[in-house]
């Protein structure tokens, strides 16, 4: 049993330990009973400051996160730009329907040729108009989700543009229709007059309220008319600025009040061509996101094939990052790409005049954000609207790249242009993928050695993880580079998840001197277009919730306080547990087989064997996922478009055990996955062999649908060779064999602290801030003892609490903070605080 479901059952073995950190107070005052923590704060100690700036905020387009997301744009393919390079399902009219009325006819298609609008916004409407008198042809948009939403009272800014070869002009007449074509205001029409394009206005209003309406965009006459940036913004968006922002999502994010945030990516800035949208490079769609593509009017940004598979308009684009920056009082943090891919590509680009070039583009978006409007980029931000410099003060170079010796040699390049022009820029590195592991390690080696001032760590791992590594930072090297934890999460949405982050964030707090900055990941999630879970703020096209962990990070977030008070803790913990349960085969996007399967004990008794000579009955789907049959006396799964494929058989229970087999890859992306440790609630350990596109080999953790990786090297798979892989484990350690060497080993044997503290202090207010986390299923009874200091007899207490599976969805959220005035407190007191809760106690000095 691992940490994790050792936590959420009962009979758990429990032993006392002293820890640094502790708890604080929370919902009821403790009975006399001996208590089962304690929380001494240190009378004398100075602890930290925390900066304003601790915990912030990632944006990154994914799972529609930008268009039909927090960019207010209500029009879906405005441009006519989506092509299949985005997605295969996509054609320039997704979204579109061409129609007609009061028996109108003509034709409507989509034109990439010399009559566009611009180079850089290469595919428009054709409408060839064949219209009788009082008829009218054109298209119909269904917006994100179920549609167009739109609210009764409501003003709508429509605009298009156009040009039309018709002499005296062409009519043309928008309006807003639900679904069953009934109008949802009155139309309003422009006439588009003479063949070079324009743009046209329109103001829209709304007179009923849907979330499923659509926009119609009808024309009269005959001839050819040509549109192009069809477009529908809410009057109300964000702050009321125009190509602005969903104001119910830009309010939940600003109601965080983060101290940064970074953007644009993510697997965006690292990921596809790093050339430019140009005839020299033959404007390709799939590229890097390079911050010149998104600034300028709309008309003029390009499109571009988004990683996680849509369309990306790029009318949110750096402009735009840096305003709502500024509107909700954070730092602005863009990361560039550094030309080695990441994400699964792992490809460095050797082209040492492009190098240039986006060096050139770093110190051209420095002085975008802070130069003089008479300097050329200064003087486009003016143009765009802000005359007066962003204040931009760290830029990042690269994201999780895998390439460490070519990763490093850029970065190394970029950051001594960067500081030969502008020393007061901080530069920032990043550490790779993953928490630990070769690449994790190397960067950090060479961060160290070049003085490097602050590393960008990324970790999505179990709630176990985080509840047994609330200490990682402590022993972290003082004067060393400091540390920006740009991208965590516990891997679902529910409470539990958020309890583990939270306990992980007063470990975070303890070391503010070392940890600077910190952001949750990813930030936005339409619940109709999802990539990638865990998420903060869900959404689709008229309304938006907060995850529970969106209701943790916002207190955690509102209640920094200025410095840390020291403090330790004693109570109870988790300890690990051997490694038992079934075996598995899996692959993943890869045809292989897979034969002579045995589990031994040391002793050579035999624990489980399969040969397949009597076919597969021992074996069993987890999901039925991929085509499994045994062919020549093998098991072989031949689907090489499957994913996560895995079968499972057998059910160990000793705590000592090899598992050998022999596996050939047979077709297709990556390589084997070999598990053990499975358990019937999902959670197992699997080998990953030539995984993230045949490139790396990693053992995985997985619990709650999602996988940690718990050690990662280089590796790669050959077609058609057979491989002998070994297994052993002996209670929580595992060592790993390929051909009879040693590829790896690991230990499991993290202590899972359910009870976590940290106490800080808020200059502002005179209120010591004592953070407890409870995450368990039984009330905590604790002491806490505030080292000799006065204060109130009474705190406001804010507690957020419930059943650790819970969630909350669009239906409803029942995680909520709940804050009351709790008297009983002094110098000494003791408290209980409730099951799987976070509690917060500002509490005044005298």
């Amino acid at each position: 049993m691992s940490p994790s479901r050792a936590l959420l059952g009962i009979a758990t073995a429990l032993v006392l330990v002293a820890t640094v950190g502790g708890a604080a107070p929370g919902l009821a005052q403790g009975p006399a009973a001996e208590p089962d923590y304690t929380i001494t704060v240190d009378p004398a100690a100075a602890g930290p400051a925390i900066a304003d700036s601790m915990y912030g905020v990632f944006f990154e387009d994914i799972n529609f996160a930008a268009d039909g997301g927090l960019y207010a744009e209500l029009v879906r393919n405005r441009s006519f730009e989506f092509l299949p390079v985005d997605n295969a399902a996509y054609t320039s009219l997704t979204a579109w329907t061409p129609g007609a009325e009061a028996g109108g006819s003509g034709t409507a298609s989509t034109v990439d040729d010399a009559a566009r609008l611009n180079e850089r916004n290469r595919t428009y409407l054709r409408l060839a108009l064949t219209n009788p008198a009082g008829g009218r042809y054109g298209v119909t948009n269904a917006g994100y989700n179920t549609g167009v939403a739109v609210t009764r009272g409501a003003t709508y800014d429509f605009s298009v543009w156009a040009r039309s070869d018709a002499p005296a002009g062409t009519p043309v007449t928008v309006t807003l229709r639900d679904a069953a074509g009934q109008p949802l205001g009155a139309p309003v029409s422009v006439t588009v007059r003479g063949d070079a394009w324009k743009r046209y206005p329109a103001t829209v209003r709304a007179t009923r309220t849907t979330d499923a309406g659509r926009l119609s965009v009808l024309a009269g006459g005959t001839g050819t008319l040509r549109l192009d940036m069809v477009s529908l913004f809410p009057r109300a968006t964000y702050r009321g600025r125009a190509n602005g922002l969903r104001k119910d999502l830009a309010e939940k994010i600003a109601a965080l009040h983060p101290g940064f945030v970074r953007f644009p990516g993510g697997c965006l800035v690292n990921t596809n061509s790093m050339a430019g949208y140009d005839a020299a490079a033959n404007y390709p769609r799939a590229r890097a996101y390079q911050w010149k593509d998104t600034v300028g009017p709309v008309e003029t940004r390009p499109t571009n094939a988004n990683f996680w598979g849509y369309n990306q308009s790029y009318g949110l684009g750096y402009f735009e990052y840096f305003q709502f920056a500024e509107d909700i009082g954070a730092m602005p943090l863009p990361v560039l790409p550094a030309l080695v891919t990441g994400c699964g590509q792992n490809r460095a680009t050797d082209d040492p005049a492009l190098l240039q070039r986006h060096i050139r583009d770093a110190l051209d978006l420095i002085e975008f954000a802070n130069g003089p409007v008479s300097s050329p980029w200064g003087g486009l931000r003016a143009e765009m609207g802000h005359p007066k410099p962003f204040g931009l003060t760290h830029v990042a170079v690269g994201n999780e790249e895998n390439l460490p010796d070519a990763y490093f040699a850029n970065f190394l390049t970029f950051r001594e242009a960067i500081a030969a022009r502008y020393p007061q820029i901080t530069v920032v590195s990043n550490s790779g993928p993953d928490d630990q592991g070769a690449t994790f390690d190397d960067l950090w080696a060479r961060s160290r050695a070049a003085n490097v001032a602050m590393v960008d760590e990324h970790y999505y791992n179990s709630p176990a993880w985080f509840l047994g590594n609330n200490k990682r930072y402590d022993s972290y090297d003082r004067n060393g580079p400091k540390v920006f934890l740009g991208e965590y999460a516990s891997l679902d949405n529910k409470l539990f998840n958020s309890l583990a982050e939270a306990s992980y964030l007063t470990g975070l707090e303890r070391n503010a001197d070392v940890v600077k900055l910190a952001s949750y990941a990813p930030l936005l999630a339409n619940i109709d277009h999802v990539q990638w879970k865990p998420d903060l703020i869900w959404f689709d096209n008229d309304e938006s919730w907060g995850s529970t962990s969106y209701q943790v990070q916002k207190l955690f977030m509102n209640n920094v306080g200025d410095r840390v008070v020291p403090s330790t803790s004693t109570g109870k913990v988790v300890q690990p547990e051997p490694i038992t349960g079934a075996i598995g085969l899996s692959t993943w996007a890869t045809a292989a087989t897979y034969d002579d399967i045995t589990v031994t004990s040391p002793d050579g008794a035999v624990l489980f064997s399969d040969d397949f000579s009597d076919g597969a009955g021992q074996w069993t789907p987890v999901e039925p996922r991929g085509a499994w049959s045994v062919v020549d006396g093998a098991y072989r799964q031949t689907d090489t478009a499957a994913l996560d494929t895995l079968v499972k058989a057998g059910a160990i229970t000793a705590t000592d055990y090899d598992l050998t087999l022999k596996a050939t890859k047979q077709a297709g992306a990556e390589g084997f996955l070999v598990a053990f440790g499975v358990q019937d609630s999902g959670e197992l350990y699997w080998w990953n062999l030539g995984g993230w596109n045949n490139t790396q080999g990693a053992i995985q953790k997985g619990a709650g649908g999602s996988k940690e990786i718990v050690l990662a090297k280089p590796n790669s798979i050959a077609t058609g060779v057979t491989y002998d892989i070994r297994i052993a484990v002996r209670g929580t350690q595992v060592t790993l064999f390929l051909n009879g060497t040693e590829w790896g080993s690991f230990t499991d044997d993290r202590v899972t602290e359910p009870f976590a503290q940290v106490v800080t202090h808020d200059d502002a207010t005179g209120e010591l801030i004592v953070k407890v986390v409870n995450a368990q299923d039984s009330p905590a009874v604790t002491r806490v003892d505030l080292g000799g200091r006065t204060v109130a007899g009474h705190g406001r207490m804010t507690v957020i609490a419930g059943d650790p599976q819970e969630q909350n969805t669009r239906s409803a959220e029942p995680v909520q903070p709940v804050t009351t005035t709790v008297g009983g407190i002094s110098p000494v007191f003791t408290r209980t605080f409730p099951a799987n809760s976070v509690t917060f106690l500002r509490l005044k000095t005298k």
